[in-house]
C-alpha cells in the first residue's frame, strides 16, 4: 500500500472579483492560500476590453510576483456584477455593463492564459467564499447580497444552485407586499430592489429629512451616527427583504441565510428587520435552527468564492481523468 496526499503548491489558481467599481485577483494554490494580490479601482462600463485587459496584464504580474510560471497556472475563476451563463462564461443582458452583452470572457482572457477560465456572478461566487472561509461544514447555506441591486447565491446539498438559465436567486425582482406601484429599472412595479437597494434608502432618506443623498454610503454613515430616520429607513429595508426571504426559507430550508453587500454595513439593523419577519412568517420547523448571520469574508468573499471556482474545476474528477489521459 501506498499514501498518496495533494501538493498544493503544485499548481496555482486565479480568483477575481470585477465589481461596478472595482476590480480584486488574488493568486492562490490549490488549498486556497492567497500568495499575491492585486486591487483596482476602475469602472466595470469602461468595457470588456478595458477591464479584461487590465485582468490579464495582473495576472502575468501576480505570477512574476509569486515567482510562478504561467505553465504553474491551472485555471481563472472571474465573477462579474451582472447574468452570467455559466457554461459558455458569456454575461446576458446585464444592466450595468454596457458592452458586456454576450461578450466572450473566457475567448479574451484565453488569448493570454490557455487555461481553463469560468466566469459567473458575483453572488454565486460571494457564497461560495463565504461557504469555504467560514461554514465549511454547512451543506445549505444561502448568501443574500444587499447592495444597489438584492441577489442570494443559493447552496443547497452542497452544490451551488445556478438554475436552468443561472438566474435562480434573483431576489431583487421579485414583488413584495408593499411594493404597490413603484417603478423598477427592471420595468415592473414593486420590486424589492425598487424598495430596498441602495438607490431606494437614499431616495426614501431624502423624502423622510428633505436630504440630498445620491448614494447608499450616506444612509451607512448617517445609520452609523445613530440617525433616527436612518435607522427607520434601514430597518424598514430588512422587513422588506425579510417578506421575500421568508419564502425562500420555507421553500429551500436553509440552516445558515448570511447577510453581506455594501448595505450590511449597517450591521444589526438591517438584520433585526429581516430577522422580525423570517422568523414570524417562515415555518417553525424551517426556523427552529436557522441563522440569520452578517457576512465574515465581507469585501474578499467574491474573490475567495472565484479562486475555490477555479480550485474545484481543477480537482473534479473530470478535470483529473482528462490531465491523466494528456500526460505523458
Amino acid at each position: 500500500p501506498s499514501l498518496f496526499a495533494l501538493n498544493p503548491g503544485a499548481r496555482v489558481v486565479i480568483g477575481a472579483d470585477l465589481g461596478a467599481t472595482h476590480a480584486l485577483v488574488i493568486l492562490t494554490d490549490l488549498s486556497g492560500t492567497e500568495l499575491a494580490s492585486a486591487r483596482q479601482s476602475m469602472t466595470i462600463s469602461d468595457g470588456p476590453e478595458t477591464v479584461l485587459g487590465w485582468l490579464v496584464a495582473a495576472i502575468g504580474t501576480l505570477l512574476r510576483e509569486a515567482k510562478r510560471s504561467s505553465s504553474e497556472l491551472a485555471a481563472i475563476g472571474i465573477g462579474l456584477p451582472g447574468p452570467v451563463e455559466h457554461e459558455t462564461g458569456r454575461p446576458i443582458n446585464p444592466p450595468i455593463m454596457p458592452g458586456w452583452d454576450r461578450f466572450d470572457v473566457p475567448g479574451l482572457v484565453q488569448r493570454s492564459f490557455n487555461v481553463p477560465v469560468l466566469v459567473d456572478n458575483d453572488v454565486n461566487i460571494m457564497a461560495l467564499g463565504e461557504l469555504s472561509g467560514n461554514w465549511p461544514d454547512t451543506t445549505d447555506l444561502m448568501f443574500i447580497k444587499v447592495a444597489t441591486g438584492i441577489g442570494a447565491g443559493i447552496i443547497s446539498g452542497s452544490m451551488l444552485q445556478r438554475g436552468a438559465q443561472g438566474t435562480a436567486g434573483d431576489l431583487g425582482h421579485v414583488r413584495v407586499p408593499r411594493g404597490g406601484e413603484i417603478p423598477c429599472r427592471c420595468g415592473n412595479t414593486g420590486c424589492l430592489e425598487a424598495l430596498a437597494g441602495g438607490p431606494a434608502l437614499a431616495a426614501a432618506l431624502n423624502a423622510l429629512t428633505g436630504g440630498e443623498l445620491t448614494s447608499s454610503q450616506g444612509v451607512i454613515d448617517l445609520v452609523r451616527s445613530g440617525d433616527r430616520d436612518a435607522i427607520q429607513v434601514i430597518r424598514q429595508a430588512g422587513r422588506d427583504i425579510g417578506d421575500v426571504l421568508a419564502t425562500c426559507v420555507n421553500l429551500i430550508n436553509p440552516s445558515v441565510v448570511v447577510i453581506g453587500g455594501s448595505l450590511a454595513q449597517a450591521g444589526e439593523h438591517l438584520l433585526a428587520g429581516i430577522r422580525e419577519v423570517v422568523y414570524r412568517r417562515s415555518l417553525p420547523l424551517a426556523t427552529e435552527h436557522l441563522r440569520i448571520v452578517p457576512s465574515v469574508a465581507g469585501q474578499n468573499a467574491g474573490v475567495r468564492g472565484a479562486s475555490v471556482m477555479a480550485i474545484s474545476h481543477v480537482l473534479s474528477p473530470e478535470s483529473i481523468e482528462t490531465a491523466s489521459l494528456s500526460a505523458p
